[in-house]
């Protein structure tokens, strides 16, 4: 399979999907797969916000940019394949996608959603297979730095989407182990970026910066039992720890285009 149809709006372009030049790097390439399982779940949390009212506007227009954007990301994907193994699992995603595309556009419904969500995870499984096929070509252990960080973007995003499913009260199963599990490997994965010996000042600094601002979130998501849930504050909070994720992913990935010009000058 080498084609995907296309439907490109007119939007504004996220400020997490910088522009990609020709002749896409390894390390570009494992940031931009690894963004496209942020997208599977943005999108999944963009349908549940519509369905349930919260800033119903913004969610179907951050909604219709991440469906154009995975599309268009995916296109540039297969473009750089560099191997018959990638390629086979982008043809896995496309399945898939073909599929979940129409769903996720049409118009929500609480009865849909847990089928959809549960496709979702497919979806996402399938695009972190791109990512671990990519590192591996790589070859350079860095990669898992760009592979750890850009999963965080994805987490984030995830942890908002199961968040709105609760408060939506959607009939999904698992679902407050789904959010727990990713709040927990959010936390382990921010210590292990934090520890790693390749880390510039730059990339220091902005950890640390992370780190504050998920110590100062975590109260937010617990859940009780009074029903109190503030969707909106969890929403506006993760998106802001996407940016500031989105950012050190790519300073990851210079670390790792460094490192693997180094190791071809050997």
């Amino acid at each position: 399979m080498r084609s995907l149809i296309l439907t490109l709006m007119l939007v504004l372009v996220p400020a997490f999907a910088p522009a990609q030049s020709f002749g896409m790097t390894d390390a570009e390439a494992i940031n931009v797969s690894g963004r496209q399982r942020m997208l599977s779940q943005r999108m999944m949390k963009s349908y549940l916000m519509v369905g349930a009212q919260i800033k119903a506007d913004i969610a179907q227009r951050q909604l219709d940019e991440s469906v154009a954007l995975f599309e268009s990301q995916f296109i540039e994907l297969r473009d750089y394949a560099p191997s018959d193994e990638v390629n086979a699992k982008l043809d896995q995603v496309e399945v898939i996608w073909l599929t979940h595309r129409e769903k996720i556009l049409a118009r929500p419904r609480k009865g849909d959603a847990p089928p959809l969500m549960q496709e979702n995870l497919i979806l996402l499984n399938a695009c972190n297979e791109v990512v671990k096929e990519i590192e591996a070509y790589s070859g350079i252990e860095s990669g898992k730095l760009v592979n750890m960080s850009g999963r965080q973007r994805m987490l984030s995003q995830k942890i908002a989407k199961a968040y709105v499913a609760i408060a939506w009260n959607v009939s999904a199963p698992n679902l407050e182990e789904e959010f727990a599990a990713a709040i927990q490997l959010f936390d382990e994965s921010l210590s292990d970026l934090e520890a790693s010996d390749m880390n510039t000042e730059e990339l220091k600094l902005a950890l640390i910066k992370v780190r504050n601002q998920w110590r100062f979130s975590q109260s937010g998501f617990r859940l009780g039992d009074d029903d109190r849930y503030v969707p909106t504050v969890i929403t506006v909070t993760t998106d802001s720890i996407l940016r500031k994720m989105n950012d050190i992913t790519g300073q990851y990935a210079k670390v790792m285009e460094s490192a693997q010009m180094m190791a071809s000058d050997e």
